[in-house]
């Protein structure tokens, strides 16, 4: 039971940094739900900087600001037609 229990823990902390990563897509999403953050590698921000896209309710413009993302946190992927993303090779 105590060799389950240690698996088990080892598991989730290897796991969990994976999923605490954020996306960054190579261009803006074409649709995003009200509040709902997109990560997006854009050429107007400085260098080292991510345009951050906060989804907005009907009515308002989308909220765009450069910020840092930190290199463990970030994976690139980008954006197809469908709107799913895929891991692009870096």
């Amino acid at each position: 039971m105590v060799i389950k229990n240690l698996a088990l823990a080892l598991i989730v902390t290897a796991v969990a940094p994976l999923c605490a990563a954020q996306t960054v897509l190579r261009s803006e999403p074409l649709v995003l739900a009200p509040y709902q953050i997109a990560f997006v590698e854009k050429t107007g921000c400085p260098a080292g900087k991510v345009l951050k896209v906060t989804g907005a309710i009907r009515g308002l413009d989308r909220k765009r600001v450069c910020v840092v993302l930190s290199a463990e946190r970030a994976s690139f992927a980008t954006a197809n037609a469908s709107g799913s993303t895929a891991d692009s090779a870096r």
